[in-house]
């Protein structure tokens, strides 16, 4: 259920529950997006789309994982921002309170990922925002040698999935939308290593992969995959028939 709260000539449309932070409480993550200062959001470690409002002053950020729009309305009084996740929530609140005559889609915008995003709610709705990058890697620490880089991305990898399954119950089945390829594969073999460094059962674990009109490269890709692992049992085929594909209802269903 979304929460819904009017703070002014704000409107946080976010879903708070979505946000999943392993090291700090939702007020100390909001907390630190509000102070602005990147090194602060930056220790926000998980998934997470975050907005302060202090004053004028409104503050967002979001990891990768979890998509942050706004759009800024005109009312009597001054601009309104709408935030939310989907651009047709952004649409539907507008049209509930009568100013669906003032949107368009391309109107609103996108919280770019791993940047703390400063707007000032003043004057006429016309965003000027501050961007101040919060996650910036350095290049070119590693060495050319593919077993060393391997060793890290799949270190890292491993460390966040358990971090993730820490906050699941163990009863709970676990699915990876899987083609066979390098990342779904790298996914699917981490979650199966640590389910059994855990001493949990991987029967709970399943590969989902889509074949449509009973073929498809994706399932083709994907049964090779695991089969010269001997993992085949895994495989989980979702077999639906071409006419039952619509590929506008696919992205609508990713993107509001």
């Amino acid at each position: 259920m979304h929460n819904v709260a009017v703070i002014d000539r704000l409107v946080n449309l976010l879903d708070s529950d979505a946000n999943l932070i392993f090291n700090m409480s939702a007020e100390e993550a909001e907390a630190a997006v509000g102070s602005g200062d990147p090194e602060r959001v930056r220790k926000i470690d998980g998934q997470f789309a975050i907005l302060h409002k202090d004053g004028n002053i409104v503050r967002m950020a979001r990891s990768l994982g979890r998509p942050m729009r706004y759009f800024l309305a005109k009312l009597v009084d001054g601009p309104c921002l709408i935030v939310a996740e989907r651009i047709e929530e952004i649409a539907e609140w507008l049209t509930k309170e009568g100013l669906e005559g003032q949107f368009h889609p391309a109107y609103t915008r996108m919280v770019p990922a791993h940047h703390v995003t400063e707007i000032s709610l003043v004057g006429c709705p016309d965003p000027n925002p501050v961007y101040t990058r919060y996650f910036a890697p350095r290049k070119d620490v590693l060495s050319t040698d593919p077993d060393e880089i391997g060793r890290h991305y799949i270190g890292a990898l491993q460390a966040e999935i358990g971090r993730w399954l820490d906050q699941i119950d163990d009863r709970e089945p676990l699915g990876v939308l899987f083609s066979g390829g390098i990342d779904s594969g790298s996914v699917f073999l981490v979650l199966y290593d640590l389910l059994l460094r855990r001493g949990q059962s991987p029967a709970r674990l399943k590969a989902f992969t889509l074949s449509v009109d009973g073929g498809g490269d994706d399932v083709r890709q994907a049964r090779e995959f695991l089969e010269q692992l001997d993992l085949g049992v895994f495989l989980e085929t979702i077999d639906v028939s071409a006419d039952e594909v619509c590929l506008d209802d696919a992205v609508a269903a990713m993107e509001g």
